[in-house]
């Protein structure tokens, strides 16, 4: 069965149902639009909301991830331009970033630019500096197509196709495989585990997306070393569940921050400097 489902998705990238992807450039599996998935995770988000505590935008913390989001989604934009980038899905985006009441060491993005921080999470990041790593990772994986990609292989491996543009939601299969993909409704809210190529794409960009909005990316060293003494001896939290952090990753990541550095011009509320 495993077989038949690679061999389905190499044939379906060899047609017509691959994108390439406006920021890393490689070609992924899309069998649904953005427009279907923002349609499905507009109401998602609204309604994980409605069952949730909401921290009101007058607390500190709330207000910080607030800030953080629309920086972070800021530099996109910014990168986007220097890169020279027309991307129509990114334009469609109406961000929001929601503090939510939860023990969970836990943030996610659902398609749109629906972003959840819980509670539990900011005890350990510490500082905005690592906010930002831990919203640039997690949107990356949104822009970067990474729940689409993860929600059309489920779909070809079942040998479902959706016709033009028929909603989502009408279908209870493909609802079913959404919420799976990014479980809001299981108040999860995280990706399936994602392929060590999409894991990289979200360390990779997140940095440079945290950098262009002004926040250290060296900070997101100790923010993983944390994460990582966190499972020590324990079950893994969520967060990490499906966001492996160990010392392949960590070396991953210095790699990689010679070039986050080059983007990196401090503002006045980045709480770490290199």
């Amino acid at each position: 069965m495993k077989l038949k489902a690679i061999l389905l998705l190499v044939v379906l990238c060899a047609g017509f149902s691959c994108t390439r992807n406006a920021i890393t450039g490689r070609n992924q599996l899309s069998l649904v639009s953005e427009d279907q998935l923002q349609q499905m995770a507009f109401t998602e988000y609204k309604q994980f909301l409605s069952e949730s505590k909401v921290i009101p935008v007058s607390n500190d913390n709330a207000e910080m991830v607030k800030r953080v989001g629309q920086r972070i989604a800021t530099a996109i934009t910014q990168y986007y331009q220097q890169k020279g980038i027309a991307n129509a899905d990114l334009a469609k985006y109406k961000w929001e970033f929601n503090l939510v009441e939860n023990k969970e060491v836990n943030a996610w993005c659902m398609p749109g630019g629906k972003v959840v921080v819980y509670t539990g999470i900011l005890p350990v990041t510490q500082n905005e500096d690592a906010l930002a790593i831990v919203l640039g990772h997690e949107i990356t994986h949104a822009v970067a197509g990474h729940g689409r990609e993860r929600m059309s292989q489920e779909m070809a491996a079942q040998g479902l196709q959706i016709a033009g543009d028929v909603a989502l939601g009408n279908d209870p299969k493909t609802v079913n495989i959404f919420n799976t993909v990014f479980g809001p409704a299981a108040q999860v809210g995280v990706l399936l585990p994602n392929s060590r190529n999409q894991e990289l794409e979200a360390d990779h960009y997140g940095l440079i997306f945290a950098a262009i909005a002004g926040y250290n990316p060296q900070e997101a060293i100790p923010f993983w070393t944390r994460m990582s003494q966190l499972s020590a001896g324990n079950a893994p939290p969520v967060f990490l569940s499906d966001h492996p952090a160990d010392a392949d990753r960590i070396q991953k990541l210095k790699k990689l921050m010679p070039e986050a550095l080059t983007y990196y011009k401090p503002n006045a509320n980045s709480n770490t400097k290199p």
